[in-house]
């Protein structure tokens, strides 16, 4: 799966987690988006790992700072 298609996947994701419409870009960040808060984040993350069929350890997760490190996050547990 390439980065395209992992933020493809993701897009799906918020759009389920979301009220509002949220425009996934690399730079997005959890303080650009009002709704996103520590609550959201596990809940995408858990979605994530389910979707994606992956298991991150915790220490990793917490030092992204965006999606697109999220998103390269993702394509490394892929293909362990």
């Amino acid at each position: 799966m390439n980065q395209a298609e992992v933020l493809q996947q993701l897009q799906q994701i918020f759009d389920r987690m979301f009220l509002e419409p949220v425009v996934l870009t690399s730079e997005l960040s959890a303080d650009q988006v009002e709704e996103w808060d520590s609550f959201i984040q596990i809940s995408l993350i858990v979605a994530v790992e389910k979707s994606f069929n992956v298991r991150f350890p915790v220490g990793e997760v917490g030092q992204t700072r965006n999606v697109g490190d999220f998103v390269q996050l993702i394509m490394k547990y892929q293909k362990s």
